[in-house]
């Protein structure tokens, strides 16, 4: 058995396939791909890889981490589906992680930020002056900060500058923080991990008529 907890965590919510390996607070390996599409074909060897480099197995795992989102609808569904089934495999916990949550590690006081589309962006304020999360606009109002409050993720300079905040970079990559927020949260009563959506799918209704069903 290895002394410390062995924790993966991964994250497709984005045009990416993120994932890191713990072993207690030590990070062990990190990886991020780039992608648009193809993140269900990826993440399984991406995870077996990173484990195998590692001389690790999937049954020295001591719990999943996962990236609930918000992000693209698909890349959500794909990750927290994984990490569902794993963990009932190897009878371990899954613990749910937003994206906000994983972009606000390390700070006690942070305006967190996601790309929405469509002009808009998913914002958490984590602090003092806590709110979210919620979507807005660019003209949409938004609660004024502490000054100097970091500004982190999607359009954190223009975010700045409406809140009175500042705008910086995370503090560690994603699937990292994801990781280390599931090692804190591993020894409490999780729920299942869910997808965080906070607005309807893109897709639009069909443009065909519906079939006509003929009396028998």
């Amino acid at each position: 058995m290895r002394p410390e907890p062995l924790i993966l965590a991964f994250d497709t919510s984005a045009a990416h396939c993120a994932a890191a390996l713990l072993s207690g607070d030590r990070v062990l390996a990190a990886r991020e791909e780039a992608m648009a599409t193809g993140q269900a074909e990826r993440l399984l060897p991406l995870l077996e890889g990173i484990l195998r480099e590692e001389g690790a197995t999937w049954a020295d795992l001591a719990a999943l981490g996962v990236g609930t989102g918000p992000g693209n609808f698909t890349g959500v569904r794909i990750a927290v589906a994984a990490a569902r089934g794993l963990a009932l495999g190897l009878r371990i916990p899954a613990i749910g992680v937003t994206a906000f949550e994983a972009l606000a590690w390390g700070r006690d006081a942070v305006l967190a930020a996601r790309d929405a589309r469509l002009g808009q962006v998913h914002v958490q304020a984590f602090g003092p002056v806590a709110f979210g999360p919620l979507t807005v606009g660019p003209e949409d109002p938004l609660p004024v900060l502490p000054p100097g409050t970091p500004c982190v993720g999607h359009a954190a300079d223009d975010l700045a500058a409406r809140t009175g905040g500042m705008a910086a970079e995370p503090l560690v990559p994603l699937a990292v923080a994801t990781a280390r927020i599931a090692l804190r949260r591993r020894q409490g009563d999780n729920p299942r991990p869910a997808p965080l959506y906070l607005r309807a799918a893109d897709a639009a209704p069909p443009r065909d008529p519906a079939p006509v069903i003929l009396p028998g």
